[in-house]
């Protein structure tokens, strides 16, 4: 239910670009505003979720997205443009986060967040 939330909310805020800028300014803007803006809608609080991999299905969102901003279906054309812009996965976003969020967990002297830790 959560991760449909984040899709949503991710499309959603897609579409408003997309509406607003539309085809007038170029792919690499279009893509730098959907990665600074969008995309941490996407991920927010992901990293402190514990999700199976049916529910990391991100990827399906970014290559839809690079379908519809580089009018193909073509996912070898996909595959390259996300290469070519340096495009990051969200599985991989997500992980770094993750383990961000774990290293912060242990370096940290709350004693509730090193409770938490011992129960895990």
């Amino acid at each position: 239910m959560f991760i449909r939330q984040c899709k949503k909310s991710f499309y959603r805020c897609t579409n408003a670009i997309f509406g607003e800028i539309g085809r007038f300014a170029s792919e690499e803007v279009v893509l730098q505003l959907i990665i600074s803006k969008c995309l941490p809608i996407l991920l927010y609080g992901l990293e402190a979720r514990s999700l199976v991999k049916s529910q990391l299905s991100l990827e399906f969102v970014i290559n839809r997205l690079f379908m519809k901003l580089f009018r193909t279906n073509n996912m070898n054309i996909v595959k390259k443009c996300q290469t070519f812009f340096g495009c990051v996965m969200p599985g991989l976003l997500r992980k770094r986060r993750v383990d961000k969020l774990e290293t912060k967990m242990r370096t940290s002297d709350n004693i509730f967040v090193t409770m938490a830790l011992s129960m895990y």
